[in-house]
């Protein structure tokens, strides 16, 4: 866990007017979010077991949590789950390869977004779907596009299912959502192809870390950190460096 975390959700629980009762040590860990904040290797190995997480990047940034999953480890339960309880946008990570080999181009753009996130045509399986809008049609272009010998002949656009191309040098070129997943998919050494949805709350607005930990609380689910993924990375390179 780092300081920041630690200390932004100090400042937005003060903020909310959050009391911490007096209680024993387990209590002040789970006050604190040890209870759900996993390390990069706890994310990652719960990534290689085709399990779902969340992910949350800076304050700074978009300041959000997505619900993230290996793409071929989705059912049609885990489209569910993320449409119900996630509510934000299902999109489909993947590195510029395999964008390369479905054919994907990136949407026209007029301007560019604040964090410059390159979405594609939108896309649905060719086979095997009806509207293309149901969580097992939407589970089917997913497993469709997660699978390494899928082409562009087994996709049409539009579609329901919105891709990402992640920038080729990972978080450390581009500290967001869309690198941060494919980061850990390639760390558990699955398809480098994800499955993201941010996580809003019941009135629509967008969870922030206290209500982000009360929603993986209450799914049992862990919290990782793409700023504590880039300093592991970081880490990483430097280690490699030295023994050069």
């Amino acid at each position: 866990m780092t300081h920041t975390l630690l200390e932004a959700f100090s400042r937005e629980d003060q903020a909310l007017q959050v009391e911490a009762p007096a209680a024993d040590a387990a209590t002040a860990d789970s006050s604190f979010g040890h209870d759900v904040l996993a390390s990069v290797d706890e994310i990652v190995e719960i990534a290689r077991q085709g399990g779902m997480f969340i992910l949350v990047d800076d304050e700074n940034r978009e300041n959000e949590g997505d619900l993230v999953i290996a793409a071929d480890a989705v059912t049609p339960e885990v489209i569910n789950f993320m449409a119900r309880y996630g509510r934000g946008l299902i999109c489909l990570p993947l590195v510029p390869e395999r964008a390369d080999q479905l054919g994907l181009t990136l949407q026209p753009c007029r301007g560019r977004s604040r964090n410059g996130t390159a979405f594609t045509v939108s896309i649905e399986a060719r086979d095997g779907v009806t509207t293309g809008i149901s969580a097992k049609d939407r589970a089917t272009t997913v497993q469709a596009a997660a699978n390494p010998d899928c082409t562009l002949h087994d996709l049409v656009t539009p579609g329901h299912i919105f891709p990402l191309i992640a920038k080729a040098g990972g978080v450390l070129e581009r500290p967001g959502h869309t690198e941060a997943s494919v980061d850990f998919m390639k760390l558990a050494g699955r398809e480098p192809v994800a499955v993201i949805c941010e996580i809003m709350n019941d009135d629509g607005t967008m969870a922030r870390l206290p209500e982000l930990m009360a929603f993986a609380r209450r799914h049992q689910l862990k919290i990782g950190t793409i700023d504590e993924l880039i300093g592991n990375t970081l880490m990483k390179k430097q280690g490699e460096q030295n023994h050069v």
